[in-house]
């Protein structure tokens, strides 16, 4: 009898392993009826902020509120510009034109695959408002560089952190989603660290911005029916904070297990060479390792042959940000040849911290076994 697939991403084992306490938080809730802005949502801002190292969180309604409350705090509007990357989740531009403004491209890092600083300074004009780059598969950007370029011309870096959050950058007492003037990141399930459903959070040590989101946060409301911006509605609702803050407990060994993994797989696949190259993390920062994706030559051949064998993959992106048919009219504008080049050949494997070891050895046989 032939074995059942591995999943690619399985939620169960982790719900188990916190049920009680889980159900203990929502009854809570249940109890009291604050379901919106209830007790629960400050506890968890307080206890997101103070993970991260930041001064201030406000959660969201999801990842792109997060990203859209941010950049709203900045004004950003009709003839703005927003540097990004050209290789991520399609949420990251489309907030930037849903405002108003128009994204510029810059290409990646081959090694890291996130937004090359060397790449960006050149498209710094009058109109440039924000930097904004992903801290893509789980590792930060370099936000050392980032933020000097952001001191040097007078414009803020906000950090797309959500897939990323919480990991370790340099020497400092920051984490990924505090690493930036404001930090924005997504608690979606899939997420290193996820909710029941859709959520976010921002971050920032800046009081000013903070009360400027709290403000678009609600509508624009400060005070009861008194509204002095246009908002939206961001909020998070009380259960899903109340989630967060129990799972928030568990974070920590899930990052350490995601890492074991990660490691697994970097050892198992170092003699493959040419065949598959394995993602680099930089020696000064770590990676919660939202996705474990490598770089093939035929990634169609690769992902049918994994298939026949029970062990899934996934594709995190199939094509750059200026390939949307949205953007059609910018494609060609840019010569983005690293972040083409990717898109084309990236591939993501199996891991989440619940995953049980033989099933990694399963993935590990699986991919050897194609080559």
């Amino acid at each position: 009898m032939s074995q059942a697939p591995v999943p690619y991403l399985d939620l169960k084992p982790q719900f188990k392993a916190m049920e009680a306490s889980i159900h203990a938080r929502i009854n809570t809730v249940l109890g009291h009826t604050g379901f919106i802005l209830g007790p629960e949502v400050e506890e968890c801002e307080k206890a997101l902020a103070t993970f991260v190292g930041a001064r201030y969180c406000l959660t969201a309604a999801s990842g792109t509120d997060a990203l859209i409350m941010a950049l709203m705090a900045y004004g950003v509007g009709p003839g703005d510009e927003v540097i990004t990357t050209a290789f991520s989740f399609f949420a990251t531009a489309e907030v930037i034109s849903f405002l108003g403004a128009t994204p510029v491209f810059a290409d990646i890092e081959a090694s890291t695959f996130n937004l090359d600083p060397k790449k960006v300074e050149a498209l710094i004009t009058k109109k440039t408002r924000a930097i904004m780059p992903v801290s893509l598969y789980g590792q930060p950007a370099d936000f050392n560089e980032f933020n000097a370029l952001g001191a040097k011309y007078g414009i803020p870096v906000i950090e797309d952190a959500a897939q990323s959050f919480g990991a370790a950058y340099g020497t400092s007492s920051k984490r990924s989603g505090a690493l930036g003037t404001i930090g924005a990141t997504s608690f979606f399930p899939a997420k290193p660290l996820g909710c029941y459903g859709d959520g976010g959070a921002v971050f920032t040590d800046d009081e000013a911005l903070f009360k400027k989101m709290s403000v678009i946060r609600v509508h624009g409301q400060e005070g009861r029916y008194n509204h002095t911006a246009i908002g939206i509605n961001g909020r998070l609702d009380t259960i899903q904070c109340a989630i967060l803050t129990e799972k928030l407990k568990r974070y920590p060994w899930e990052m350490e297990r995601r890492h074991r993994i990660a490691m697994m797989y970097n050892e198992a696949f170092a003699s493959l060479g040419a065949h598959l190259t394995v993602p680099k993390v930089k020696s000064d920062r770590g990676s919660v390792w939202a996705q474990y994706t490598v770089l093939v030559k035929d990634r169609d051949a690769f992902a049918n042959a994994l298939k026949a064998k029970g062990v899934p993959t996934s594709v995190h992106y199939p094509s750059p940000l200026h390939w949307q048919p949205v953007y059609k009219d910018l494609r060609a504008k840019y010569q983005l040849p690293v972040a083409e080049e990717i898109s084309s050949r990236c591939i993501s494997l199996p891991l989440y911290a619940d995953m049980p070891d033989e099933h990694v050895a399963r993935v590990i046989a699986a991919v050897k076994e194609v080559f």
